[in-house]
């Protein structure tokens, strides 16, 4: 019997082809790429973050710091509306800063210098406005000082006024003349003194009128006024005045002075025109607006 050998021929082993390896190698390739990128996106997004949150903060910082400048220079106005323009102006500059989007490192800075720049600007206004004020407050004290100076030659021209006036009225009343030893005498028809009241014809006043160095010489008119006792005064023939202190008044009698500043004697008389009543009579004498003597007399 004949023994049957099988024989099984093999096959031979495929080899990966090239393009597969390449490919392969290409997708592993990818992956560590696209890994990397990740982790390396992953770790700038998380810094990026970290950026912005610390660049909110500075701004934040430097929003309240300019807000706070603008309220020093509220406190910086003046009475110099000069200056004044000058500080609004800055405010301005500084509520434009405030309205600037800073959303980067470049912008903040940005910030930062134009904050530095308005701090020295103020810091300048604040030494202007110093010495406007220490050159105001010298300026008031002169004025107070020109001012009470200025009072007390007031005060002073006042006195002297007062004086001048004074001594223009001690001059005035040095001048005035005067009268002494006043008689009064009633006198019946036959010029013989009587003091019954039915009896008087005239009423005679004689006096003296004083020397005076300073008076004024020259023509000088003596009125004389003689009062009833129930204040009535005895006119002159028509109801003349005279015009005394600012008013005119009636008269007895008038008589015209040639005065040479020494002791003059004369007499003026009062013809009857008017009822005469018993009681007290006053006499009054006056000269260049002034009363210059009195006396009385009584009737029956």
């Amino acid at each position: 019997m004949e023994t049957t050998t099988s024989t099984y021929q093999r096959q031979p082993e495929k080899k990966p082809s090239t393009a597969l390896v390449v490919l392969v190698i290409l997708l592993a390739i990818a992956v560590i790429i696209l890994g990397y990128k990740y982790f390396t996106e992953s770790r700038q997004l998380g810094q990026t973050s970290e950026e912005k949150a610390i660049l909110e903060d500075v701004k934040s910082d430097l929003e309240k710091q300019l807000r706070d400048m603008i309220v020093e220079y509220d406190s910086l106005k003046t009475n110099n509306d000069s200056v004044n323009g000058l500080l609004v102006r800055e405010q301005d500059k500084i509520k434009n800063l405030l309205r600037m989007q800073a959303g980067d490192a470049e912008k903040i800075r940005k910030y930062q210098g134009e904050l530095e720049t308005l701090r020295k600007v103020m810091r300048s206004y604040i030494v202007q406005i110093d010495s406007l004020n220490t050159r105001n407050r010298e300026l008031t004290a002169e004025n107070i000082q020109v001012k009470e100076q200025l009072t007390t030659a007031e005060t002073q021209n006042v006195s002297l006024t007062k004086e001048k006036e004074i001594l223009n009225t001690q001059v005035q009343l040095a001048k005035v003349l005067s009268a002494k030893n006043i008689v009064v005498q009633p006198l019946n028809k036959s010029d013989k003194s009587n003091t019954k009241v039915s009896k008087v014809a005239k009423i005679k006043v004689c006096f003296t009128v004083r020397e005076n160095a300073v008076a004024e010489a020259g023509s000088k008119d003596v009125f004389l006024r003689i009062i009833r006792p129930d204040e009535v005064v005895l006119p002159a023939g028509s109801g003349e005045t005279f015009e005394f202190n600012g008013e005119q008044v009636i008269f007895s009698a008038k008589r015209q002075l040639e005065y040479e500043n020494k002791d003059i004697d004369m007499c003026i008389f009062w013809d009857k025109n008017a009822d005469l009543i018993a009681g007290n009579y006053t006499v009054i004498l006056y000269a260049e607006n002034y009363e210059i003597g009195s006396a009385s007399f009584t009737l029956k």
